[in-house]
């Protein structure tokens, strides 16, 4: 964690006067951002599959005394550019900017060797993990320039920076995944106020992670809320000078 500064704690009101849109809301590192973002003073917009998830991270959110947050149902793997464009119009009823997106959203597909990978199962991979961050951050994109200092996080993974056996089409979408944050960035970072990084959570203690190693003791692992300084930070306007980095949560 390099890149946040070792004296660095956020303050009460870091985000505060901010609206952020995170994907993958209702459960595991979104969840946990979603919470530690409104905690700090943001307006939170929970997009996720699962509405009764939303439902619970929202009561929690009002419980705590955060703002009212926003709940989109959605499921990425059959969300169409159509649906995120029409999202993005009712956004703008009743948003004058949107300041952060989290990319969060994300499934494992078929932990198989490639030989084996089912072809449907690597296209759902590629829709909710490449496809719908793109649809969505191009829909977005208009609310993301309206905002002083906009900050779009992609979730990577060590499996996106370098390939490993069994890892398939969560492997390679993450390569894309990267590839997506960098176009982005090159487009966006020179010419307004959008900045556009990755974040490899590193392993955490998530469903996602026991699903992909079910004989790890989950308590290997911190859970969520550990890390969401790092997440906090990349989201406040003190880390408005990075830009298309690739950037880990651990070690």
């Amino acid at each position: 964690m390099t890149f946040v500064p070792k004296d660095w704690l956020p303050q009460d009101d870091e985000l505060g006067g901010k609206t952020i849109l995170v994907t993958g809301a209702g459960d595991g590192i979104g969840r946990a951002a979603a919470l530690s973002f409104a905690r700090h003073g943001a307006e939170v917009l929970l997009l996720g599959r699962t509405e009764a998830k939303l439902e619970a991270v929202y009561d929690d959110i009002v419980a705590e005394g955060g703002q009212q947050p926003g709940i989109i149902p959605a499921d990425l793997a059959q969300t169409s550019h159509d649906d995120l464009m029409a999202l993005a119009a009712e956004l703008s009823k009743s948003l004058a900017k949107l300041d952060g997106l989290l990319h969060n959203a994300s499934i494992l597909g078929d932990r198989k060797a490639l030989a084996q990978t089912s072809a449907a199962k690597w296209h759902e991979s590629m829709q909710v993990n490449v496809n719908a961050p793109f649809m969505l951050t191009q829909a977005v994109l208009p609310l993301l320039e309206q905002a002083p200092m906009a900050s779009v996080l992609f979730t990577s993974s060590s499996v996106g920076r370098r390939g490993r056996a069994f890892w398939g089409s969560y492997a390679v979408s993450k390569f894309a995944t990267e590839g997506l944050m960098q176009v982005w960035a090159d487009e966006l970072g020179g010419i307004g106020s959008v900045r556009v990084n990755s974040l490899n959570p590193g392993a955490v203690n998530t469903a996602m992670r026991r699903a992909a190693y079910p004989a790890e003791p989950p308590d290997t692992n911190p859970e969520p809320a550990a890390l969401m300084a790092t997440w906090v930070y990349l989201m406040s306007d003190a880390s408005s000078g990075l830009n298309g980095q690739a950037l880990n949560a651990q070690g």
